[in-house]
Formats: structure tokens, C-alpha cells, sequence
């Protein structure tokens, strides 16, 4: 599964609060009829065993298509639905706790907003980061201040290891994201709130060039 790490163009998150009252199994389905190569579960208001129940459709989902399949924050949830990694942000656990954890075989993502977040991660042994948020975002009410850009040029110019771009990122400026170095782009709300998701995300990679 590390072969491939964010060998796709789109990064797809879950968030049931967007998804216009589609579950999460539902918007999945979607996402995976739409060839999402990569899809992260995240659920902040469910119970834990809510949340398992939903992860394990998830995981059966995804691997019967062979997609990769990243449980945000909860290592836990990870390991019992045998996820192909997990996604922490900078007040989880240590990187070097949680591969002590889950071992050499699952995917560690680690979300950064500063070039030290970025150095530390890359040292502590991340396998791919989330670079953002780029533009002002309403997903998260903890979000950072948007990086910009010219940040987001530089981090592409110097990161070496792979990296999803995640923050504010809509169809009117994701060209924009791609021409500063972005090979692979998270959009959340713009895809799980479209009223139709395939149909979005061919919009999406039609703006990438892709047909």
C-alpha cells in the first residue's frame, strides 16, 4: 500500500454535517463509483461503536475496490478495522508513539501548518503530510489561518515526501492550487455537499485537466 501513497489526484474526507443529509456509507458508495482513490473516515459527533460499525462497511467497501482507506485521529478504530493507515493532527500522539502502535505496514498522515510542523513530521517519519488549510476554511472551527499560495509554492518546491493540500479549496480556484505545485487536492464541503458527487467530481478533474 506505501507504493502508492497519494498516487491520486483527489483525496476524499467524510463529513456527514456537509453531506445534505446522505449518510456516510451513502456518500462512500459515491465517492467510489466517482474512481476516489483515497478516502479518510471522519465523524466527530458519533459514538465510538457508531463509529466502528461505520468503519467496517467502509473498509469492506474499499477494499473490495482496492482503495486506500485512512481513520482520522483514532488509532484504535484503525487497527480494529484493519485501515490501511490513520491521520493525526499536531495534538495526537507523537508519530514515533503511534508506529509503535500501529507498526511498519499502516500509513501514518500527519497534518501541518507551519514549515516546522512540515521538518518535524518529515524527521519523526510521516509518510505523507497534509499541507493547509490554503485558503480560509468553515470545516473545521480550530482551522489555522490560511497559508496562501506563495506558501503553498514553497512547501512543493522543497517538501520530499508526498503530500495532500487541504483548506478552502473549491472548482474556482482549485486550477490555482495546481499550478503552485499541488499534485494531490483535498476538497471536502465542495464534494460531499454537491447535490450530485460524481457529477462534481468530474467537474473537478475536468479544472485538472483530466477527462
Amino acid at each position: 500500500m506505501k507504493d502508492r501513497i497519494l498516487g491520486t489526484d483527489l483525496y476524499c474526507i467524510t463529513d456527514e454535517g456537509l453531506s445534505k443529509g446522505r449518510d456516510n456509507i451513502e456518500v462512500v458508495n459515491e465517492l467510489l463509483r466517482a474512481d476516489i482513490k483515497i478516502i479518510q473516515y471522519r465523524a466527530k459527533n458519533k459514538s465510538m461503536k457508531g463509529k466502528y460499525e461505520e468503519c467496517r462497511k467502509i473498509r469492506k467497501l474499499t477494499a473490495e475496490r482496492g482503495v486506500t482507506f485512512i481513520v482520522n485521529d483514532h488509532i484504535d478504530l484503525a487497527l480494529a478495522v484493519e485501515a490501511d493507515g490513520v491521520h493525526i493532527g499536531q495534538g495526537d500522539l507523537p508519530i514515533e508513539v503511534v508506529r509503535r502502535l500501529i507498526g511498519d505496514k499502516m500509513i501514518i498522515g500527519l497534518s501541518t501548518h507551519s514549515p516546522e510542523e512540515i521538518e518535524k513530521g518529515v524527521r519523526a517519519g510521516a509518510d505523507y503530510l497534509g499541507v493547509g488549510p490554503v485558503f480560509s476554511t468553515s470545516t473545521k472551527e480550530d482551522a489555522s489561518p490560511p497559508l496562501g499560495l506563495d506558501y503553498l509554492r514553497d512547501v512543493a518546491d522543497k517538501i520530499k515526501i508526498p503530500f495532500v493540500v487541504i483548506g478552502g479549496i473549491t472548482e474556482a480556484n482549485i486550477d490555482s492550487v495546481r499550478e503552485s505545485g499541488a499534485e494531490c487536492i483535498c476538497l471536502i464541503s465542495e464534494i460531499v455537499g454537491a447535490e450530485d458527487i460524481g457529477e462534481k467530481i468530474r467537474s473537478l478533474r475536468k479544472c485538472l485537466g483530466k477527462k
